[in-house]
Order: C-alpha cells, then structure tokens, then sequence
C-alpha cells in the first residue's frame, strides 16, 4: 500500500478509536442521544478527521442503522444495550469501529463479552492468505460457546477510498470460502451476538441517507435540497440532522427523494426474535503473518 494512502488510514483509524471511547463515556442515564451523536461528530472535526457517517446509536434488539433526528428526544434508559458505530475518514480513508455498553446494569454482560471474545479472537487469525471463512468460523464458535447466536446476515467488509462496504466479506458464520484476505487490504471486522434469531430484518427508517444520482424532481425545495447533498455527501451516508444546515424542516423533502430514487433511506435493522444485540468492531490492515489494528 502507498505510504500516504496507509498514513490516512492510520489517522482515520486513530481519531474513530479516540472518538469510540469518547463517546462511550457519553452514554449515561437520562442523556439525549442527539446529544451524544453531536459530541461524537464535533469531536471528530476537533481531533482533525472527516465524519465517515452519521453516528450510529443502536439499541436492545436494533443491531444498526440508528442515528437521532434533528429533535431526538430519546434518552438513554437504565438497562439499555447500546452499540455505538462511529465512522471517520481522511481523504477517503475510514476508520470504522463500534463497541456496545449497557446503561447502568450488568444483566448483559456475557453477550456483551460475546461479540467482544469474538472479536479478539478472529484478529488472532488474520494474516495475509486466511480465508474469510476460517474467521467466520472462529466468530461462530467463540459466540455460541457463550451460548447466543452470531448474526447470520451481517457480515464484516473490506473498505476502500470514499467506500464502506467493498471487495471482501467476512461473514459471522460458518460457509463456503468465498474470499481470501491479502495483505496490504484494509478491512472491518465486526462480530454481532443475540439472544434472537439470529437474522436481522429491516425496519423504520433510521434518518440516515445516501446520493444516489441528479435528477430533476418536482418540487422546488426537494430539488434544493439534492443539490446541497450532492455537493456536501456525494459520496458517503448522511442524516437528516445534518441537512438541518440547510433547511430547518428536511424531512418532507428527504421523503420526495427517496420516493423519485434520488436518495435512498437505510433501514433499521433489527434482530427477527426481538433478542438483544451486540456489537464489536475493528478496522485492520492485513499483513503478511498478522494484522495491524488501526481503530
């Protein structure tokens, strides 16, 4: 890999490991998400990166996909199993981590730790040549020996410039070796245990967004509206919160996008049985006999 290019993941993968454990600290009793969710992506600006996408805030048996609206009034309520994703980049490069914490108790301590050991232990693997399948199997087993099930339909992913999901796939169970790992690929590995199905379907919008393409569109302020999210995210996931900049009402327009396919809308995903989910999460560079973890 490029000198310059790994000096910016680096930096990316630095600022979001920082931002991880800001944010973490965040998560209390009676706190607005919005709150938290602005503090992360203020703190990324601070610390020098860009934000990579909107800061996830999942709960209980939510597994991805949740960001706060322009006036969130959710708060963090004791017993809460929440994975906080956060995403930076720098020029491109990101820097994709998540950790999951429980508000003021301990009920879920051991799912937690689930996706946590799994995490570690597929990094112990990784080198250059492993296929994508021997960790798959590592992150099924280290999660079913605490007695919970992997995700089946979520998988860790390669990452490329302005790209969140690319090249690879890592899947959190057992199958066929579909991919081989190279060295000198950046790469997200991301574990998730249930007390569910183990299968995820989609659900309400989450208020996160993607561009999808210009196109003339009827309305006046929805076209607007295109304009500045072509200019500002042409590339990566953004939120409603952030097209709050622009106008103070986005949400009609938004709509209008979505239905003309202008945008699309990331649904929440949530566990089919209704268990609780966790979630862990590094981004690494392969390397010939190991791995280097940037996040």
């Amino acid at each position: 890999m490029d000198k310059e290019i790994l000096a910016k993941y680096r930096k990316a993968g630095k600022i979001a490991g920082k931002v991880r454990e800001y944010g973490l600290r965040l998560i209390k009793e009676g706190s607005l998400f919005l709150d938290v969710a602005n503090a992360i992506e203020k703190k990324i600006i601070d610390l020098g990166g860009n934000i990579g996408f909107p800061t996830n805030i999942a709960i209980d048996e939510q597994a991805a996909h949740y960001t706060p609206c322009i006036a969130d009034e959710l708060r963090f309520r004791k017993g809460m199993v929440v994975k906080l994703d956060v995403g930076v980049h720098v020029d491109g490069y990101i820097g994709d981590t998540a950790s999951t914490v429980e508000v003021g108790s301990n009920d879920n301590r051991m799912l937690i730790q689930a996706s946590r050991e799994a995490l570690l232990n597929a990094l112990d693997i990784v080198r250059g040549g492993i296929g994508s399948g021997m960790i798959a199997a590592t992150i099924e087993d280290t999660i079913r020996s605490f007695g919970f099930r992997p995700i089946s339909n979520l998988t860790g992913h390669g990452l490329g410039q302005y790209k969140l999901h690319t090249g690879v796939a890592i899947p959190n169970v057992r199958g066929p070796e579909k991919d081989v790992l190279k060295a000198g690929e950046v790469v997200a590995i991301e574990p998730f245990a249930t007390k569910g199905e183990g299968w995820v379907k989609e659900t309400d919008s989450s208020h996160i967004y993607q561009f999808i393409r210009d196109k003339r569109v009827k309305d006046a302020s929805a076209q607007e509206l295109l304009g500045y999210i072509s200019g500002r995210w042409p590339n990566l996931p953004f939120s409603e919160r952030w097209c709050g900049e622009f106008m103070e009402r986005p949400r009609p327009a938004l709509t209008r996008l979505v239905r003309s396919r202008a945008i699309s809308s990331y649904p929440i995903l949530r566990d089919r049985g209704g268990g609780m989910v966790s979630q862990a999460e590094h981004t690494l560079l392969v390397t010939h006999d190991g791995c280097e973890i940037l996040t």
